[in-house]
Parts: C-alpha cells; structure tokens; sequence
C-alpha cells in the first residue's frame, strides 16, 4: 500500500493518486470542519476547499510525518477553517456598520432605512465592478447562501466571496466618504 507521502509525490502527473489520497481523507477533514463549525453546509464547503488549496500547493508537499499526510491536510484545514471565520466576522461587521442587515443568518425582516443611509447609494452602487454589484445583490439582498452567489455568478464560492467583500468595503468606504463630507 503507497503512503500519503507516495501519493501526493504520485499527484504531480497523476490525479487519480490525488483522488486516493482524497478517498482516504475527506470523511476525517469534513468531520474535522463540522466539529467546529456545527454547520453541514460549511463542513462540505470547507472540505472542498481544503482539498481544493492541497492539490494546488501539492508540489510544495515535504513528508515531515513518516509518510503521512494528516498533519499537512489539517494544517491546510485550520488555515482555511481560520480564514474563513476572519472573512466571516468582516463581512458581519461591514454589514452591520452599513446597516444593511442585523446578521446575515437571522430571519430577515423588511426596515425602511433612514434618508441619510440611502444618500449617495445609487452612485455609490455606481462605482462597483458589474460582479461585486451581482454579489451584493445576491448575497446581501436576495440573502443567498455563497454556493447560490457563485452559481449565479458561475464563479467558485471563494471568488463569490471575494466579490462580496470587496463590494461591501468599497461601499462602506465611500459611505464613510460622504459622511464625513456631510460633517
């Protein structure tokens, strides 16, 4: 039986080696980011992108464990599980000091936002790139789930993701603009 270390050395020309090596971890990686996240949904999507960053960065691979791949795929776990929860508390909080939504996983309820709020967010809305636009409106106002924006955006849920971010930190910026200019 080849070890981890075989496989992944394997994975360089060969994916099937790559698919045994994910035979062999995916059930431990996803119980690993459901443990921590208590979230199915989040659970899968972690785990893909776990798999998904190792055989990017499968060539960078040094058998430090006799072998095993356990300690590098959940070092690649815990990075992205961190990640993901550092992209999380962002955006909440982006959200949040737009006044756009209390939280993102709370039933939503339909509030008439005060005049002030809604100066300037047309042009605001504007300036963004055609994808971030689409992602907010997604995610934000339609309050799709990331796998849902990427579809719509035929896009990965990182990149969905990215564009959401970036949509809301440039309106956030240019709202703080105008409130300071207001001033």
């Amino acid at each position: 039986m080849k070890t981890d270390a075989d496989l992944i050395r394997a994975a360089r020309t060969d994916a099937g080696a790559f698919r045994e090596l994910y035979d062999r971890y995916a059930v431990p990686v996803y119980g690993f980011h459901l443990r921590r996240t208590r979230d199915a949904h989040a659970a899968h999507d972690l785990t893909a992108e776990t798999f998904a960053q190792a055989w990017l960065v499968r060539r960078r691979f040094h058998d430090r464990a006799g072998g095993s791949a356990g300690p590098w795929l959940f070092g690649i776990a815990r990075n992205l599980l961190a990640q993901s929860v550092r992209r999380r508390r962002i955006e909440l909080a982006a959200c949040e000091r737009l006044g756009v939504l209390e939280r993102l996983d709370e039933p939503r309820t339909a509030t008439e936002p005060g005049h002030v709020w809604l100066d300037g967010l047309d042009e605001a809305l504007g300036e963004l790139t055609d994808g971030e636009r689409r992602a907010l409106e997604l995610r934000v106002v339609d309050g799709l789930p990331y796998d849902d924006v990427a579809a719509g955006l035929a896009t990965s849920p990182g990149a969905a993701r990215v564009r959401v971010s970036r949509g809301l930190g440039r309106l956030r910026q240019r709202l703080i603009r105008d409130e300071r200019e207001a001033v």
